[in-house]
């Protein structure tokens, strides 16, 4: 008996992890001063907020941690690092170039750009696992590119991109590279080092911390023009009283990961592959969307044909999953990233996303399976027959 929704909804939303909130709650309570106060109360409150954008920093390999700024999520990282990098460089009139499968808040951010400062936009295509080829990056670069964009890990079928090798392609050329990682660093798979990247953009939410917390990070030399001006908070990048609260747990999530106090990947990759396989058994015709192998370990896209996605889920109150990206639930289109790997509007209707995590078990998989699998051929009881 399923007194619960099976939870399987981690790329919208993760759940706060109880050392998190144990990490937070003193400074929802007694330790309540502002950081830029200069008395006791104020000192805690700073040195707190120093040691989660440290632990922030450690999380994705940053070389220092005043290259990363906080923000209150993802969404506004990606607008002070498009916004930001590419009108300190030029003010007017440049170019920008971002993937066919961005999250919208990136491509929200580009076409501002294009609407009020004279820029132009180049969305470059992915292949069929809705991978970008570094070729296709080069071809649309101008002498104007000022700025590219390429998520790290989608956040609908969880294709990893090849940053290393577009970085290879930006950094001599002087063109700022940036990436929505907000869906990667909570797998430990980012490192700005490594990868050679100029920007990237984090949310707690995404890796068992609160939300409404973000950061964005910024590499060292790296100019950026402030987007929300004020007091001065945040070496002048982005003015306003700093969120202790969950600044504090958006470090404490992060120390979990660096410290490994959290389930290994390969237990949730091993869940996902379970769950994978017994559905594509039971199911006639379904079929996995995004890469086979460079994806996030907890994702699975599934297209069902025949069947009506958010109908199965409607059917299915003991499951907590979606559709596609939450931010475009109840929109009535079809996912600009299906469309863009290549399925049609119907096999886009037939989508599930079913994100994994580190609280899913192997209960939960199996009971998630029988019951999509019961309600996948009642939907469709030609292709169940078949089987």
């Amino acid at each position: 008996m399923i007194t619960e929704p099976i939870y399987l909804d981690h790329q919208a939303t993760t759940p706060l992890d109880e050392r998190v909130l144990e990490a937070m709650l003193p400074f929802l309570t007694s330790e309540y001063g502002n950081p830029s106060s200069a008395h006791a109360y104020g000192h805690s409150a700073a040195q707190a907020v120093r040691t989660a954008r440290r632990r922030v920093a450690e999380l994705i390999g940053a070389k220092n941690e005043l290259e990363i700024v906080f923000t209150s999520g993802a969404t506004e990282a990606d607008h002070l690092a498009i916004l930001g990098a590419a009108l300190a460089v030029r003010p007017h009139g440049g170019h920008l170039v971002a993937t066919s499968i961005e999250h919208k808040a990136v491509l929200a951010a580009c076409q501002r750009l294009v609407d009020h400062h004279g820029y132009t936009l180049t969305h470059v295509g992915v292949d069929g696992h809705g991978r970008v080829h570094p070729a296709d990056i080069i071809a649309a670069l101008t002498p104007n590119t000022v700025l590219v964009s390429v998520m790290h890990a989608n956040n609908e079928i969880g294709t990893l991109q090849r940053l290393a090798a577009i970085a290879e392609i930006t950094a001599p050329r002087g063109i700022v590279l940036h990436t929505d990682a907000a869906q990667s660093a909570g797998c430990g798979l980012l490192d700005v080092a490594e990868l050679g990247i100029d920007l990237a953009s984090l949310s707690a939410h995404k890796l068992h911390g609160p939300k409404g917390i973000g950061a964005l990070y910024i590499r060292g030399g790296l100019r950026i023009t402030a987007q929300q001006t004020g007091g001065g908070q945040e070496r002048g990048l982005r003015a306003g009283t700093l969120n202790v609260p969950a600044i504090v747990g958006f470090g404490a999530a992060a120390h979990l990961i660096t410290t490994d106090a959290v389930p290994p990947l390969t237990r949730i990759r091993a869940l996902r592959d379970r769950l994978q396989d017994r559905l594509l058994e039971a199911v006639p015709g379904a079929g996995v969307n995004g890469h086979p192998h460079r994806r996030l370990p907890g994702n699975l896209s599934l297209t069902l044909p025949g069947i009506e996605a958010a109908d199965l889920l409607d059917r299915i109150p003991g499951i907590a999953a979606s559709t596609g990206s939450a931010c475009d639930t109840g929109s009535g289109e079809p996912s600009h990233v299906l469309t863009a790997i290549g399925l049609t509007r119907e096999q886009s209707r037939a989508t599930l996303r079913l994100s994994l995590g580190r609280t899913t078990t192997a209960n939960d998989i199996d009971q998630a399976a029988d019951l999509i699998t019961r309600t996948a051929h009642t939907l469709a009881p030609a292709s169940a027959n078949a089987a």
